[in-house]
């Protein structure tokens, strides 16, 4: 997983939308946000025109949801993931 996480995401035509939501204190939530912290930069430059939306609220389990085309949309529970282990869900959030 620490070689596929060396590489940024490289977003195709058929999502739209990324939104991670997570919370900024909960131990369930700290591979989200270490995945934001390590991977978001990277992310953005990689994909310099695609909506990656970071929302935080206190007590929410950690999720990521992808948009498609129209308006379908798909999520991955984060719960307890590393941050190479956010990365590899969204990359498969991404190709559902």
């Amino acid at each position: 997983m620490a070689a596929a996480a060396k590489q940024a995401l490289k977003f195709g035509a058929g999502i739209k939308e990324l939104r991670l939501h997570m919370c900024q204190k909960s131990a369930a939530s700290q591979g989200a946000r270490d995945f934001v912290e390590k991977h978001y930069v990277d992310l953005k430059l990689a994909n310099p025109k695609f909506p990656v939306l970071v929302r935080e609220c206190s007590g929410i389990q950690p999720r990521a949801w992808a948009r498609f085309g129209f308006g379908r949309e798909a999520s991955v529970d984060l719960s307890g993931k590393s941050a190479d282990e956010v990365y590899v869900a969204i990359a498969k959030l991404e190709q559902s």
